[in-house]
């Protein structure tokens, strides 16, 4: 096989692929999203308060 043909032959097999698969709704793509981001956002106040707690705990214990 030449090179030409092993590239038609892997996107052949590639647009395959892509047609089997089973992509979301426009409505699934929004709640995912939004899951995502609140996720993202709770972990940040969360991480972010911890860390606040904790470095107020180090400075009353290095003084």
């Amino acid at each position: 096989m030449n090179l030409v043909q092993s590239l038609s032959t892997y996107f052949r097999g590639a647009l395959e692929e892509v047609r089997k698969v089973s992509w979301p709704t426009q409505k699934q793509v929004t709640v995912y999203s939004a899951i995502v981001i609140g996720l993202s956002v709770g972990m940040a106040i969360f991480f972010g308060a911890l860390d606040y707690v904790l470095n107020l705990g180090l400075t009353e214990i290095l003084k």
